[in-house]
């Protein structure tokens, strides 16, 4: 294991710390916004680790907000009784950066509890596939996990399936260049090297969805 893939692990670490944290604290509780909920989270995260710095914008997603994937901006929703909602943060650890999302089912429904553990079975799927492959694309991975929700019965609700990794500032996410993404254009084998000439280190991401529930669950971390 080279140090920038230890390096990648101790950040995720770090992240799944703040996460269980989280469901520790008096934050995700029906009557929090998705707002108010991300504020109380961006605080915490700097008490536990004095960060103030993400990558990405910092989602919080909550009843039929969790259909929409990370380039939309829904309205703020309240959380409420009998409720699902996804975290989706982007910290940075001693510039080292960390991409974790987790689903969350307030009280007993049981289709959105089936949703919650699909995803992470579908996650540890899609994982084992990529790591079956020796050369695989970013499109034949998306179409796998694509498939997967459906043999789940949801749909894949994510126009990606995750994405490159790295320290902070990672190679820049263009939207014009697929491979860096898991992406049904992305028709370039991921295990190749990237524009430094180092290995490519990858987020992989599941976000299901039932529309006509109007719910969704989001899952996502390294694949190391």
């Amino acid at each position: 294991m080279n140090s920038t893939v230890k390096s990648l692990i101790e950040a995720e670490k770090k992240a799944e710390l703040l996460f269980k944290e989280i469901e520790k604290q008096e934050i995700l509780v029906p009557g929090n916004s998705e707002e108010k909920i991300n504020s109380l989270i961006f605080d915490l995260a700097y008490d536990m680790f004095g960060i103030k710095k993400y990558w990405h914008k910092r989602i919080v997603r909550c009843g039929e907000n969790t259909l929409y994937p990370y380039n939309e901006n829904p309205k703020n929703l309240t959380l409420k009784k009998d409720d699902i909602l996804f975290l989706d943060f982007g910290p940075i650890f001693e510039e080292w950066e960390a991409d974790f999302g987790r689903t969350y089912v307030v009280g007993n429904n049981p289709l959105k509890i089936k949703l919650s553990k699909d995803i992470e079975d579908a996650w540890h799927k899609g994982k084992a596939f990529y790591d079956s492959h020796k050369e695989i694309t970013g499109a034949q991975l998306y179409y796998y996990c694509q498939n997967l929700a459906n043999d789940y019965g949801w749909s894949f609700g994510g126009e990606i399936a995750g994405h490159i990794i790295g320290q902070y500032p990672h190679e820049k996410l263009e939207k014009e260049n697929k491979s860096n993404y898991i992406h049904p254009q992305n028709h370039s084998n991921m295990n190749d090297l990237n524009a430094k000439g180092e290995k490519k280190n990858w987020i992989l991401e599941i976000h299901f969805v039932d529309r006509d529930k109007k719910i969704g669950g989001f899952f996502e971390q390294l694949m190391a």
